[in-house]
């Protein structure tokens, strides 16, 4: 960070089954490796720090859209983690005036992503023959934004001269569920299939998060900032790039990890 003027803070473990096997990874990574960039950029004097923040920070939705102001719980280790990250970020710039800014996407998707997302997940099962899909739990909603899209996100909070000390939402202002998505993706992909939760992929009761669903009023009201992809265009996109078959090699479809 020494010849820095602004930091991206993206580096986090992010699946959420793992936090509940170790949820002390978790901790050193996201709490005490934000302290450790945060800290850095204090005595280099960095211009910016974004960090990148989740909405699973909100748990499930007490209102819809879910905007800044809407309560944090943390429902599994990994967004207690990064709620605790956040405010660690916060408490920096009240108490040092470091030049932060907390950056909170929705679920992002796109090319190259793993197949610990939901996305990919359903794609390269049906790339691999599967007729029958298991996913986790099929009724929650989730706000999926497209990975370009929460780029050029993070680029225009990163220019606004009014978000510092501040959570900013990045997402599309729309949800659908999960069971709703592998019936689109099927459709977009012109096969049939049957969608079948599977017990080792649901979350504990009180764990899962029902529903996400963005309010990016302060995201447009602050910046320049328009989407350019339907979640059409952007499942389409990730079913272009993992057909190739040196993608498709890279899932096993066949495997469930956490």
């Amino acid at each position: 960070m020494e010849v820095c003027d602004a930091v991206f803070h993206l580096a986090a473990l992010i699946g959420i089954p793992y936090s509940y096997i170790s949820p002390l990874a978790y901790i050193r990574t996201n709490i005490e490796g934000t302290y450790n960039v945060l800290e850095a950029a204090k005595n280099l004097n960095i211009e910016q720090v974004l960090i990148t923040s989740t909405s699973e920070t909100y748990g499930t939705a007490q209102y819809v859209p879910i905007d800044e102001k809407h309560p944090l719980v943390g429902q599994s280790p990994y967004s207690a983690s990064k709620i605790a990250a956040d405010q660690l970020a916060i408490s920096y710039y009240k108490s040092f005036e470091l030049p932060v800014k907390i950056v909170r996407p929705f679920n992002t998707y796109g090319p190259r992503q793993s197949a610990r997302a939901i996305i990919p997940t359903i794609i390269s099962q049906i790339f691999n023959g599967k007729s029958e899909i298991e996913l986790g739990s099929l009724t929650p909603t989730r706000d999926f934004i497209f990975v370009k899209d929460a780029c050029t996100g993070f680029e225009e909070i990163y220019k606004s001269e009014t978000l510092f000390g501040e959570v900013t939402n990045i997402g599309m202002n729309a949800e659908i569920s999960i069971g709703d998505l592998a019936e689109l993706i099927a459709k977009i992909m012109n096969v049939e299939v049957t969608i079948k939760s599977s017990a080792e992929r649901i979350r504990p009761k009180n764990s899962e998060v029902e529903r996400l669903f963005c309010d990016n009023t302060k995201l447009l009201k602050h910046t320049s900032w328009k989407p350019n992809y339907t979640l059409e265009h952007g499942i389409g996109e990730v079913i272009e790039w993992i057909k190739k078959s040196d993608n498709l090699k890279l899932y096993k479809a066949e495997q469930y990890n956490v």
